[in-house]
C-alpha cells in the first residue's frame, strides 16, 4: 500500500496531445489491475511442468508472502521466481509466454492506465517481473517499445531459479534501470502504484499513481490493438492461489474420472452413450433434427455433416446427437486418440486427388462427418473452411458445434494431442451443444453451378450466424505457426525450437 505518494490519481492525467511524449509504467497494478503476479508464475508452472511444480509453487507462496510484507518487496519475488522457474528449460518459458500467457494479461488491463498509455508515442513498461515472462505479451500485442524487467539466470539453457544483477527490479533498481536506459533524458510520464514505484516516478516530468479499486473493469477485448483469436494452455481459469488449490485437489478426480468417461463413450452402443454420459455428468444439448441415415439399399450417398470445431471429439458428440455412429475423417490425430476412438478415423493425406477420392469412397458407404476448418479455434471465430467437401457432394448438412470447459481445455497446440481428450472429459461438468442446421437446398450446391469457394464460404456464414461467431481467413497453419512455429502434422517426436515459437 502507498504510505505517502506526492503525486495525483491517474485519473487526473490528461491524455490528449501527448503523440509525441514517453510513457513508463509498472505493469502489476497499474497497466493491469491485478497487484499479484502469482497466476502468471502459475500458469507458466502448469504449463511447463505440470500439477507437481504448481503444488511446489503454492506451498512455496505462503513464504513468498511472509517474505514480502516483512522483509522485502524483492524477497518475497524471488521465492516465486525460484519455485515456477528452477530447472526449466528457456525454450519452454518463452513458449508459454507467446502462446499462453497473453490471452490472460489482455483480459486484466487497467481502463485509465490503458488510456493514458496508448495515448503516447513511445511506451515503456518498468516491471519486477521476469522480461521473459512478459515481453512477448507487451511488445507484440501492446505495441510496447521498450521493456525493463528482471532477468533470471540461465544454464546451459535451462533457468537456475535465481536472478541476475541487479536483482528484482523494484524500488531503486527500478529508477537506476529507467536511468540507464534513457539516460539523462526525463520520460514524460511514470504510472506506477505502491511506494516502492516512487523513485521512478520521481524521475519522470510527470507521474500519476493508479489507486487500486476492486470495481475496476478491464478494458474490452475489441479496444485492443490485436484481437486474441490464437492461443495455448491447459486452464481455462487465470489460476489464483484458491484455484491452483481447487486444481491440484482435482486431478486426482479428474483423471479416473475421465478415464471413466472416455470408456464409457468408447465401449458402450451409440445409441446409449447419450445417457451414459448424462449419468456421469457430460452434458449433450441437440437442438434441430438431423436428416435420417440413408439406406444403403437405396444406391444413394451419404450426407456429409459439416461441423465447427472445437476439440477432436466433435465426430463423437456428433455421433452421439445422432444415437448412432458415422465414420469421419481428420487431418492429424495422436495414435493414442486413434485406438480410443469409438468411430471410423481417416486421416487426410493433404494431396487434394487421394483425399477426394477417399471421401468419395466413405461417402458411398454411408454418412461422413469433416470439419473443414482443419484445427481448432477457442475464441468465439472461425477459421477459413477449406472447399475441397463442396465439390464431393451435394448431400450437406451444416452443423454448428460449441462447447464448455470450466477448468481444463481440450486442445493444444504445444502439448502432446494424445492427452487431449482426457483433459476435456477432467473438468467437472464438460458440456457440448449440437446444432443442425437446414440441409443446403441444390440451389446453393456445385450442381446448381456455385463454386467450391462459395458453397464453403456460405456454411462458414451460416454456422458463423447461429454461434454469433466472426469469420475469419486464418488457416490451421496461421494457427501452428503462431503457437507451435510448425504446421500442426503430427509426428512422432515433436519438436518446439525456441528460434521458431512466434507470438498470438
Amino acid at each position: 500500500m502507498v504510505t505517502s505518494n506526492p503525486f495525483p490519481s491517474v485519473e487526473k492525467c490528461p491524455s490528449v496531445g501527448r503523440e509525441k511524449q514517453t510513457v513508463v509504467a509498472d505493469m502489476d497494478g497499474t497497466l493491469l489491475i491485478g497487484r499479484s503476479s502469482f497466476p502468471y508464475f502459475a500458469l507458466v508452472a502448469f504449463e511447463v511442468s505440470g500439477v507437481l511444480r504448481l503444488l511446489f509453487l503454492l506451498l512455496a507462496s505462503p513464504l513468498a508472502g511472509l517474505l514480502y510484507y516483512f522483509v522485502s518487496e524483492s524477497a518475497g519475488i524471488q521465492v516465486l521466481i525460484f519455485a515456477t522457474f528452477v530447472g526449466m528449460k528457456v525454450s519452454d518459458i518463452e513458449s508459454v509466454a507467446r502462446a499462453v500467457l497473453p490471452k490472460f494479461y489482455s483480459s486484466d488491463l487497467h481502463p485509465e492506465s490503458w488510456r493514458v498509455f496508448t495515448s503516447c508515442g513511445k511506451r515503456c513498461v518498468l516491471t519486477a517481473n521476469p522480461r521473459i515472462m512478459v515481453e512477448a505479451f507487451l511488445k507484440d500485442l501492446l505495441g510496447v517499445d521498450m521493456v525493463l524487467g528482471t532477468e533470471i539466470g540461465t544454464y546451459k539453457g535451462r533457468a537456475t531459479g535465481f536472478v541476475c544483477k541487479p536483482g528484482v527490479l523494484v524500488g531503486k533498481n527500478k529508477a537506476d534501470a529507467l536511468k540507464k536506459a534513457f539516460g539523462e533524458t526525463k520520460p514524460d510520464v511514470g504510472l506506477g502504484d505502491r511506494h516502492t514505484d516512487i523513485p521512478f516516478m520521481a524521475m519522470c516530468k510527470e507521474g500519476y499513481l493508479v489507486p487500486p479499486n476492486p470495481e475496476t473493469k478491464a478494458v474490452a477485448i475489441e479496444k485492443l490493438p490485436k484481437p486474441v483469436i490464437f492461443h495455448d494452455g491447459r486452464l481455462v481459469q487465470k489460476p489464483t492461489p484458491l484455484t491452483a488449490l481447487l486444481i491440484i485437489l482435482w486431478t486426482p478426480i479428474g483423471f479416473p474420472l475421465a478415464c471413466l468417461r472416455i470408456a464409457a463413450g468408447s465401449l458402450l452402443p451409440m445409441s446409449i452413450v447419450y445417457y451414459a454420459f448424462w449419468a456421469l455428468g457430460v452434458r449433450v444439448t441437440v437442438k434441430g433434427t438431423p436428416p435420417p441415415p440413408v439406406k444403403k439399399s437405396t444406391g444413394q450417398s451419404g450426407v456429409l455433416f459439416i461441423c465447427s470445431h472445437r476439440t477432436l471429439l466433435d465426430p463423437i458428440f456428433l455421433c452421439t446427437a445422432l444415437g448412432r455412429p458415422i465414420s469421419a475423417v481428420t487431418y492429424s490425430i495422436s495414435r493414442l486418440s486413434e485406438i480410443i476412438s469409438p468411430i471410423k478415423l481417416v486421416k487426410l493425406s493433404r494431396d487434394r486427388a487421394t483425399d477426394a477420392a477417399m471421401i468419395k469412397k466413405l461417402l458411398q458407404e454411408g454418412d461422413l462427418a469433416i470439419c473443414p476448418e482443419g484445427t481448432t479455434c477457442r475464441e468465439p471465430f472461425l477459421l477459413r473452411f477449406s472447399s475441397l467437401f463442396a465439390e464431393l457432394t451435394d448431400q450437406l448438412v451444416p452443423v454448428a458445434m460449441v462447447n464448455r470447459m470450466s477448468m481444463f481445455h481440450g486442445t493444444t497446440a504445444r502439448g502432446w494431442k494424445g492427452m487431449d481428450p482426457f483433459y476435456f472429459f477432467m473438468n467437472p461438468t464438460p458440456a457440448y451443444e449440437v446444432t443442425y442446421l437446414n440441409k443446403l437446398p441444390p440451389e446453393l450446391t456445385c450442381s446448381s453451378g456455385k463454386s467450391s469457394h462459395e458453397v464453403a464460404n456460405y456454411i462458414q456464414r451460416v454456422i458463423a450466424a447461429t454461434l454469433s461467431y466472426e469469420c475469419t481467413n486464418f488457416t490451421r497453419k496461421d494457427k501452428y505457426r503462431a503457437l507451435a512455429g510448425n504446421d500442426g502434422t503430427v509426428v512422432e517426436k515433436p519438436k518446439l525450437p525456441a528460434n521458431k515459437v512466434m507470438g498470438c
